[in-house]
């Protein structure tokens, strides 16, 4: 049932390395096609810290004997201010976000050293819906409940070996992280990951989680990422309601039911599963939005 029907909210949730960009990509793909204008918001926006502050605050709490404070932490992030983004957009269509530098190309792009933060921008008038992705889409903690206000939440999660070799990998070809220092990064972590990240995965209406087909016993040696084609993706429904699963297993080649509410494809048909899936969703959104208008 959808919060506001006039001003849908998709909530894309997983943590750093666990593929929610290729997720946003499909997004997008169906967006274009289907002629739906998306404000988008970064979830990496509403962290309470740049990076040179981040590792004074990592400093602090480590010497107040905190050696686990993190990004997925509530204390690291501005989760009110992001519900209150959601609520805002939700009522009015409006709200304001802005952009957090990852690299040298998207600080020529924004004007802004990487590691830092751009200015609060109202978010762009004449959207059709709104599109989150980042660590804290489905949370609920503290006061916060941002769960409540996504109309769609979608999980993307790999099983954890497999999380941890994408992450590896990433920060390390593309940062330049040491596998020392990516392990330190994952350890620390850890509490945080488990308190605040895997309860949203109960609250999403659909996790994508990718399985490896081959061994990745040991993920801190491991020396590539397991392709699509060496994966199985399991989509799990909270409510497989309308949901028609025969049609999906068989316009989706070598898939299968594992649970009444659960089907396993091949990990290189995700893109289409995600688009047989989530397009007839965001059409009753869209529909029900111009309804409503």
């Amino acid at each position: 049932m959808a919060m506001s029907a006039q001003h849908p909210i998709i909530s894309v949730t997983g943590s750093s390395g666990a593929g929610t960009s290729t997720v946003k990509h499909t997004f997008d793909q169906i967006f274009r096609r289907e002629g739906i204008t998306a404000a988008s918001i970064e979830g990496d926006a509403f962290h309470r810290y740049d990076r040179a502050e981040m590792r004074d605050a990592m400093a602090i709490a480590s010497a107040e004997g905190n050696d686990h404070f993190s990004h997925f932490g509530p204390e690291a992030n501005l989760l009110p201010e992001l519900e209150e983004v959601f609520r805002t957009y939700a009522t009015a269509g409006t709200g304001r976000t802005r952009h957090y530098v990852h690299d040298a190309t998207e600080a020529e792009r924004f004007g802004s050293p990487a590691g830092t933060f751009t200015e609060w921008e109202p978010i762009e008038a004449g959207s059709d819906l709104l599109f989150y992705e980042g660590l804290h889409g489905a949370a609920v903690t503290g006061g916060v409940h941002i769960a409540a206000l996504a109309d769609l939440k979608i999980g993307v999660v790999p099983v954890i070996n497999l999380e941890w070799v994408q992450k590896i990998h990433r920060d390390s070809t593309t940062r330049g992280y040491s596998t020392e220092a990516v392990t330190d990064t994952i350890l620390r972590r850890m509490p945080d990951y488990v308190r605040h990240i895997c309860p949203q995965f109960s609250q999403t209406d659909i996790n994508f989680q990718r399985v490896p087909m081959v061994d990745t016993s040991n993920p801190f040696v491991a020396r590539w990422i397991p392709t699509p084609d060496e994966s199985m993706v399991v989509i799990r429904f909270r409510n497989p309601k309308g949901i028609d699963f025969p049609y999906l297993v068989s316009m989706i080649h070598d898939s299968f039911m594992s649970r009444a509410n659960s089907i396993a494809i091949p990990g290189g048909k995700l893109d289409i599963a995600m688009q047989l899936i989530l397009t007839p969703m965001i059409h009753r959104l869209i529909d029900r939005q111009r309804r409503a208008a």
